[in-house]
């Protein structure tokens, strides 16, 4: 099955601003400028548990590895992680998942709100978020046409079973939203062609070629503290690993390495020349995309968790984008 989720009516957007020549133009230092009139239509999302029994094996592949897609549900200027309780104090957002994403979400209660546009639907309310894509020519934030959602083994192949499931309201940042050169940036980007051929990597948005995806790669922290679901930078809860089947004795617990392609069609020549991050606060004569990061927190049903991570990344097994593993699939 491949229904889409339905549609809501486009709600008001708050925004803080700094003074403009239009009320709906949002612009802060050097961020470009936002047309929140612009704004995608929210989407109501699934409100119900899409999954179903299968026949199809799940191949043990010797690397486990478990993909989720969602679409995305919503813009705002708002950060939960960030800006908690303070309406629109942010930089524009995308978000994927919980369709009730705002600033004033409770994120120790987010499996308990909301819809989600994730496939399998209520099987994961987790919340991602991206800064907004936006076209600095005209202002306008740009919606991704689709985001893949990675959950996998890491470094841990041949220590699998070390893997945990996430906590319950985990919460995490990748990237470097300040970033303003390519050697402060985590940012990855390439051009995906039509048979799934790919440019090498760069820290800066490409102009790809008609008919190629854009995509920009988000890598999260596998490693976490085992004690707090957050921290007051938002990051030293957490760690990459420092080896392979190695973290850092600071942070011992291995949970499953997020990584998400945000993609972006691109038609028409030189379309993503004028694109910049809504966090890219540097020079607008610099390439846009250094500011590359994302945001998310944890809302999967535990149990719905717990067997992706003993039947898909513990087992060795490959799940792709539909399976969980135990006989059923999700959709």
């Amino acid at each position: 099955p491949t229904s889409k989720p339905a549609v809501t009516p486009k709600p008001t957007q708050v925004a803080t601003a700094a003074p403009s020549t239009s009320p709906n133009i949002i612009q802060k230092d050097l961020m470009p400028a936002v047309d929140i009139n612009k704004y995608m239509t929210p989407i109501t999302g699934f409100a119900d548990l899409r999954i179903q029994a299968t026949t199809e094996k799940t191949p043990i592949t010797g690397s486990g590895a478990f993909r989720i897609a969602c679409q995305a549900s919503h813009m705002s200027n708002d950060d939960p992680i960030i800006y908690p309780n303070q309406i629109g104090a942010a930089h524009s957002h995308t978000f994927f998942g919980n369709t009730s994403t705002n600033a004033n979400t409770d994120l120790n209660n987010i499996r308990n709100v909301g819809n989600s546009t994730c496939a399998g639907g209520l099987m994961n309310k987790s919340s991602y978020w991206m800064p907004s894509m936006i076209d600095s020519s005209t202002n306008t934030p740009i919606k991704p046409d689709s985001a893949l959602f990675y959950y996998k083994v890491g470094l841990f192949g041949s220590k699998s079973n070390l893997i945990q499931p996430p906590p319950k309201g985990l919460r995490m940042i990748a990237g470097n939203a300040k970033a303003n050169s390519a050697e402060s940036s985590m940012a990855y980007y390439s051009c995906i062609n039509n048979v799934g051929e790919s440019t090498r990597w760069s820290k800066t948005i490409q102009n790809c070629p008609v008919g190629n995806t854009m995509l920009m790669h988000v890598w999260f922290p596998q490693c976490w503290d085992g004690k707090n679901l957050d921290s007051p930078d938002h990051k030293s809860h957490m760690a990459y690993p420092v080896g392979e089947n190695a973290c850092p004795s600071t942070h011992p617990k291995v949970i499953p390495e997020i990584r998400v392609n945000f993609d972006f069609t691109i038609t028409k020549p030189n379309q993503a020349l004028t694109w910049r991050l809504a966090s890219d606060n540097y020079d607008k004569n610099l390439p846009g995309g250094y500011s590359s990061h994302a945001d998310w927190v944890n809302g999967w049903d535990e149990t719905a968790i717990a067997g992706v991570v003993k039947n898909c990344l513990q087992a060795n097994a490959d799940c792709h984008a539909h399976l969980l593993g135990d006989g059923r699939m999700y959709y």
